[in-house]
Formats: structure tokens, sequence, C-alpha cells
């Protein structure tokens, strides 16, 4: 009994795991680390914004601090694929973007990233998940898909 209850498990496991998988999920990568106190002269953060990359394809480098993002409004094409690529000075926020799939945990001292593709026009609220203070409410930015 114990041993059909071992393999119903793992098949659900391995199951969820395929799904997630063939949905394009995945976890953010937070591998790379840089100095919190430095992140404002260490690239790619020295010049956050959007940058295109290849056809109809870009990275949207973003600094979350207290309590704001950094840029905080963002046009792209509609059909573009982004590479958002996150960090924080101060304190842990959440990066969400909200009607998607995107959403990571932000820690100081770690860069986090994730692709999401546009295939919708639409005004998206990018907004902080992640409670960070007593201004955590205003904590927002705008996506604008034209």
């Amino acid at each position: 009994m114990a041993y059909n209850r071992c393999i119903n498990v793992n098949c659900l496991l391995s199951t969820v795991g395929y799904q997630a998988f063939a949905s394009g999920h995945a976890p953010p990568s937070d591998l790379t680390k840089i100095d919190p106190e430095k992140v404002h002269d260490t690239p790619p953060f020295d010049e956050p914004g959007l940058k295109q990359i290849g056809d109809n394809e870009y990275e949207l480098v973003m600094v979350l601090q207290s309590f704001g993002f950094t840029p905080n409004k963002v046009e792209i094409p509609q059909g573009a694929t982004v590479k958002f690529i996150v960090t924080s000075v101060d304190v842990v926020h959440g990066f969400e973007i909200a009607g998607t799939r995107v959403n990571m945990m932000v820690t100081p001292g770690h860069v986090n990233s994730m692709t999401y593709k546009f295939n919708e026009k639409g005004e998206y609220l990018i907004l902080c998940n992640e409670y960070c203070g007593t201004g955590h409410h205003v904590m927002s930015a705008q996506l604008e898909v034209k």
C-alpha cells in the first residue's frame, strides 16, 4: 500500500513539473549578486530603461527602491518579448505585472530576471506585491503595449 502511494506521489509531481515547464513557468533567477550600495554605479543598473536587443526583443532594466520603480513608465510594441532584469537597493520588494505570469521577489544584492512576450495591447500595472514599508501601497509603475 505504501509503495503505491509513493508511485502516485512521484507521478503527480512529475506531471505537475512537466506541465509547468511546458507552460513556460520557471523560477526567476537570482544567482547573480551585486553590492546593493553600488547599484546605481553597476552596469546595467547604472542606465536603467528599455533597450532593443533584437528583432522585437528587448531588455528592461529596472531598479526598485522605497517606494518606486526606475523607470516608472515604459512603452513597448505589441508582440515584443521583454527580458526583465531587476534588483533592489534597499529592502525586499515584489515585482508583479498584473494580468501576466511575471512575478518575482526582488532582494537587495541579487539580480532577478524573467522573460515575457506581450501579445495583447493595453496598459499593464507593475506593482510591488511584497510589503516594503509605509509607502508600499503607492509603489507602482506603468507598462504600455502599443
